[in-house]
């Protein structure tokens, strides 16, 4: 090894080896220093502490407790709309309307007519019937109507 980078003898190292350890592990002084300053440091903190605290429990007084039996202070309800009171049993009351809506008949207008069809019902209907067609769009399908460039020839 080279001595410039092992300060320490050979016949040190030796010996160390044999004991197990080195016998350089820390310097205790500098421990203990650090153990004081961090002791000074928490005892400073915790008397700031203290003095604010003790500060604020002069200046600012809660007062008493609120009492639920007192009428004048009651608490009042904040207006619409509110937070969810039980928000998985109202989810799931609204999946259950949306699921009869979707899957049962009745009346969305008795007056005009109008029905609603449970969703199944209506896709068979639907592919028997087909979809509704703008007479534009049924004359294209059958080729009859002319696109701009041969309109303009024919004088249309």
């Amino acid at each position: 090894m080279n001595m410039e980078t092992n300060p320490l003898s050979e016949q040190a190292i030796r010996e160390a080896r044999k004991e197990g350890y080195e016998h350089r592990d820390t310097d205790v002084r500098t421990l203990a220093k650090f153990g004081l300053w961090l002791a000074v440091i928490l005892v400073v903190i915790f008397l700031g502490t203290m003095g604010m605290f003790s500060y604020y429990a002069k200046s600012q007084q809660l007062g008493p407790p609120a009492s639920p039996f007192d009428v004048e202070n009651a608490r009042v309800l904040p207006p619409s709309p509110r937070l969810q009171v039980a928000p998985r049993a109202e989810l799931l009351t609204y999946r259950d309307d949306q699921k009869q809506e979707l899957e049962t008949y009745g009346w969305v207008d008795q007056a005009n007519g109008v029905v609603r069809l449970p969703i199944d019902r209506a896709m068979d209907l639907l592919l028997q019937k087909g979809l509704p067609v703008r007479p534009e769009a049924a004359d294209a399908a059958q080729g009859n109507v002319q696109t701009g460039a041969n309109a303009k020839k024919d004088g249309k």
